[in-house]
Parts: structure tokens; C-alpha cells; sequence
């Protein structure tokens, strides 16, 4: 990647990129490559080891590409194309046109390309970023912290995340399968993804009213609400740990007015976290990343900041608003019959 906006008889411009998964380690290696000097600071003592399988479309491989690390990425991967909307009895509701590809990679694995790609020292680990926290000398700040973003809190004080009002389960289990499936029940939903490294990727989401309290572990919720759903799901559950279950609260996230302010920028969950149901927020965080370097390449930090605003702000918070639509629809314990003839009508 070239720029012109970097050289200076007198000094690198220097960057701080607060977040060290996906959006931040991806803004560090493009920064990196156009000639910057850039800290990465983080509040984790290293990489994390877990996490589940993120689907890379075509556009962020692009990206993927461009940072120099799409082979390496690839060569983890699992390209898969289309798959289908089922309905808890494996009936066929819609599909996922074959037009639709995309590179499955591990969390993991993508977060130690991305890292591995950086000279030695960028990322200081341990190190969290606060709220309001400023960084002298910095000709530009990168907020890639996350959808409870510190940075983001200290500038923008009317961007909370709001509460999607759904729960969601995800891990993987050993296994193979070749296609994405989706199935959509009363109030809840089961995805079933291939992995890299072996691994069978699956995701869950479920209504409120269906998440008792008084469940003895996250394997036995979901084994019985998931108890009469066709036999791939069944197979997944009877190969669920406990200890390898992620359940959090979904939220997602609108920043009103611009993603930027002085020489902060805010990238990826930071900017629009969203529900996961589209399968969209890495893409678009690396999309963020591409955006964000080529405008300041091009035009220098001020100007290259308006531009990246322009560029990425009105577009990802529309696909924020249909991916929470999209997660609304998926897990409504209403109104099923419409629901099954639109997917049939939209995915046909």
C-alpha cells in the first residue's frame, strides 16, 4: 500500500489505536505499511484463544489483500457458498443464494495473522485505554475498543449500546459439515456454520421469555429449547461443553452525528456494532480499516477523516438497522406464518 500523506523530513506521523481484535490490529498493519509509527494499546494480557467462525466476504478479503495477509487467512479458511433457511423440522423455508460466498476463518486464527503481520512490539498488552484519556503527540487516535467503547464514552456521551433485546449462545464443537444453515423456530434460532481446524461453528439466538433463570448450565437451556429441532442440531448439542459456551446480551450500537471528532476516529464495534445475524461486523470493520488509511493516504489526516466519515458512516449504520431487523424477525414469537412466506419470497 502506498500514501502520500506520511512523509515528513522530520518525523513518522505516529498513531494510537486503542483494541487490539480485528478493526485495531487491521488499522495498525495498514498504518503500519503507509510508513506510520503505531502503538497498539490493549487491556488483555495477550490474544485471545477462542472464539467462533467469522465469515469473510468477498470485499473484506479484498482488504484482507490489501493488508498483505489475505494467502495466510485463506489458508485457514473454509470457502462456502449460499445455504439455506430452514424451519425447526429441517423443512427448507428459503435459501441463501449460491452468489453468496464467503472465506469461514477462526476468530483466532485471523486475530494471530493480523498480529503476526506487525513488527514485533506494536501491541502493548495490559495496557487499557480510558475514558477521556488523551495521547500527546499523536497525529491521529484510532477507537477500534469495542461496542463498550472507552474512547467513544469520552466523546461521545449520547452513543451507548442499546439492547437488542435478545440472548445469544454461541461456540464450536468437533465435526464437519459442508453448508450454512439457519433454523428459524418460535422465539429462538440455531445457525450452524463450517469452521477452519475441524470444527463444526454454531450460533444461537433465543427471546428473553425463553432463557430460564433457573437453568442448570447453558448446554442444558439449549438442549431444551432446541429438544424437538431437526437432527443437525441435535448432533451439535450432544457435543456442547459447558466451559466452551459464550453467552452474552446482544446489543448494537448508533453514534448520531460523525465518526470523528479532533483526530479520533471511530472504527469497527466501536462505530456500529451490530446484531450478528447478517454475518457483517468484521467485514465491516475491515472495510472501516481500508477506508480509514486510503482517505488519509490521499488527502492527509484532516481531510482524509472527513472523507473516511463520508465514506463508511450512512452506509454501515443502515446495515445496523437491518441486521437489528433482521434479528427481530428471526427470533419474533409472533406472526410465524408471514415470517416463513416473506423468507420464502426474499431468499427464493
Amino acid at each position: 500500500m502506498r500514501g502520500t500523506s506520511v512523509s515528513s523530513p522530520l518525523r513518522p506521523l505516529r498513531a494510537v489505536v486503542a483494541g487490539a481484535g480485528i478493526a485495531g490490529l487491521a488499522a495498525a498493519n495498514a498504518l503500519v505499511a503507509d510508513g506510520w509509527e503505531v502503538e497498539v494499546l490493549d487491556r488483555a494480557p495477550a490474544l485471545p484463544r477462542g472464539g467462533t467462525a467469522l465469515g469473510m466476504w468477498p470485499a473484506a478479503m479484498a482488504v484482507l489483500d490489501g493488508l498483505g495477509v489475505g494467502d495466510p487467512v485463506r489458508s485457514h479458511a473454509v470457502q462456502v457458498r449460499g445455504g439455506a433457511i430452514l424451519a425447526p423440522d429441517g423443512a427448507k423455508m428459503g435459501r441463501i443464494p449460491a452468489t453468496r460466498s464467503a472465506h469461514l476463518v477462526s476468530r483466532a486464527r485471523l486475530l494471530e495473522t493480523l498480529h503476526d503481520a506487525l513488527p514485533a512490539g506494536t501491541v502493548r498488552w495490559s495496557r487499557p485505554v480510558e475514558a477521556g484519556e488523551h495521547f500527546p503527540g499523536a497525529d491521529l487516535v484510532v477507537a477500534a475498543d469495542g461496542i463498550h467503547s472507552r474512547l467513544r464514552s469520552g466523546r461521545w456521551a449520547d452513543a451507548a449500546a442499546r439492547p437488542l433485546g435478545t440472548v445469544a449462545f454461541r461456540g464450536v464443537v468437533p465435526g464437519h459439515v459442508d453448508t450454512v444453515t439457519e433454523t428459524w423456530g418460535r422465539g429462538a434460532m440455531f445457525g450452524i456454520t463450517p469452521s477452519s481446524d475441524a470444527m463444526v461453528n454454531w450460533f444461537a439466538c433465543l427471546h428473553p421469555d425463553l432463557v430460564d433463570p433457573g437453568a442448570s448450565s447453558p448446554t442444558a437451556l439449549l438442549r431444551t429449547v432446541f429438544a424437538s429441532w431437526h437432527g443437525s442440531i441435535a448432533r451439535v448439542l450432544s457435543a456442547m461443553a459447558d466451559d466452551a459456551v459464550d453467552r452474552r446480551d446482544l446489543f448494537d450500537v448508533h453514534v448520531p452525528g460523525r465518526f470523528v471528532r479532533g483526530n479520533l476516529a471511530l472504527v469497527g464495534d466501536a462505530a456500529h456494532a451490530m446484531a450478528p445475524n447478517l454475518g457483517r461486523g468484521a467485514c465491516e470493520s475491515l472495510l472501516d480499516v481500508w477506508a480509514l488509511s486510503r482517505s488519509i493516504a490521499a488527502d492527509g489526516v484532516e481531510a482524509g477523516l472527513r472523507r473516511y466519515d463520508r465514506m463508511r458512516r450512512r452506509r454501515v449504520q443502515r446495515i445496523v438497522t437491518a441486521a437489528r431487523l433482521v434479528n427481530r424477525v428471526a427470533t419474533t414469537q409472533r406472526l410465524l406464518p408471514a415470517r416463513t412466506r416473506a423468507a420464502r419470497l426474499l431468499l427464493a
